[in-house]
């Protein structure tokens, strides 16, 4: 048992490294696009924290802001003059601020700077994600596979309507296809729905309608996602290297097309043709970076900017505590002249909080049920 712990100890500090790290890199670009435009607009920032609850350490900075890291790191907050708590909601003496006090706190902001600070943190995430795969593609090259057909599997919906090895694609969906990557992210999100699809087959262009088939599929941690697969493969592996304007173009393609692609999944979640068993939560996030840092710097930098992606387009969403939500009420006070009510604000973010504990309580539940705990926990009791 002792040579097994010294022998995986090194592997594990690795991947917690690896977690930890790519973790904390999100957080903070979120949080300091948040920081660094709230200072822009003369806001005066208290609190700059990583993590919640009690503080690990942090110091003072020359402007009094603390900087901090705390003991739940499952996010992070900037904390401004006239808040009343992390999730900036106004404090019982922002109406009684005298005006020098008013001109550093967020809330007595012009509604176009509280909306330019609440934006930035999502906005910042899609910059860091956009700026490391652009300097990837410039400096290493993007590797691709060619969308050119090595294989089509018997029985497969590709078989089914006549594709054939040779054929080259050149759209899915309407989408031009320049990667066989390209075709994997399209059919995988339309799993038993009709896709068009454009092929050329000894320089005839040939159109075709193709039904993904359903396919469970297993990730490294044993979660299981149903995806759509249409039976076709490309053995043709090339690297290409970007211009600088290409490979920012390229990353804010990737970048969208992540984007898209997650509100799909999101919307057949609701209308019940994808199982919510798919949904991650912070342990196998934690789990994936762990994994990709013994994939390699790359490997683990390219999981970093996806999921600086998501984090941002998450907080995007309309639902109170979210800078979405902040931007759902300044945008009321926008239209109509007057902020909303303060009783509805309060109940919005009761209901926000109520909503956000549910989904971290339910992805919890689907973490350890994809690592085998409850199974594990089942054998132990009885055993």
């Amino acid at each position: 048992m002792l040579q097994q712990f010294i022998t995986s100890a090194p592997h594990f500090a690795l991947s917690a490294i690896a977690a930890v790290a790519g973790l904390f890199i999100v957080i903070c670009v979120h949080e300091f696009g948040h920081f660094w435009v709230a200072r822009r607009c003369g806001v005066q920032i208290e609190t700059f924290s990583i993590g919640f609850g009690k503080e690990i350490f942090g110091w003072t900075d020359k402007h009094g802001t603390r900087w901090k890291v705390s003991w739940l790191p499952l996010g992070g907050y900037v904390k401004m003059f006239g808040d009343a708590n992390p999730a900036s909601m106004p404090g019982d003496g922002v109406k009684t601020m005298t005006d020098d006090e008013k001109r550093v706190a967020f809330f007595h902001q012009s509604i176009g700077k509280r909306m330019a600070v609440v934006v930035a943190g999502p906005a910042f995430n899609y910059f860091f994600a956009i700026i490391v795969m652009a300097l990837f593609f410039t400096f290493q090259g993007q590797p691709y596979t060619t969308p050119d057909v090595s294989s089509v599997i018997e029985d497969s919906a590709a078989a089914a309507v006549g594709i054939k090895t040779g054929d080259h694609i050149v759209s899915v969906d309407g989408r031009p296809i320049e990667r066989f990557e390209d075709i994997i992210g399209v059919v995988a999100m339309n799993s038993g729905t009709p896709v068009s699809m454009e092929i050329l087959r000894n320089n005839e262009p040939i159109k075709l309608m193709v039904t993904p088939k359903i396919t469970v599929v297993t990730d490294r941690f044993g979660g299981q996602q149903k995806i759509g697969r249409i039976g076709i493969t490309s053995d043709t592996s090339k690297t290409r290297k970007l211009t600088p304007i290409q490979s920012v173009r390229q990353a804010a393609v990737e970048s969208w097309n992540l984007t898209v692609g997650t509100v799909k999944a999101i919307g057949q979640i609701i209308m019940g043709t994808r199982s919510a068993s798919e949904l991650q939560g912070p342990a196998s996030i934690l789990g994936m970076l762990g994994h990709a840092g013994h994939d390699g710097f790359v490997s683990w930098i390219h999981l970093v900017a996806f999921i600086s992606v998501n984090l941002g387009f998450v907080n995007l969403l309309p639902i109170p505590l979210l800078d979405g939500g902040h931007l759902a009420f300044y945008t009321y006070e926008k239209l109509f002249g007057r902020p909303l009510n303060e009783r509805v604000q309060e109940m919005g973010m009761r209901i926000g909080m109520a909503m956000i504990l549910s989904l971290m309580l339910f992805v919890t539940w689907n973490d350890l049920s994809h690592f085998g705990f409850f199974i594990h926990f089942r054998d132990w009791l009885f055993s």
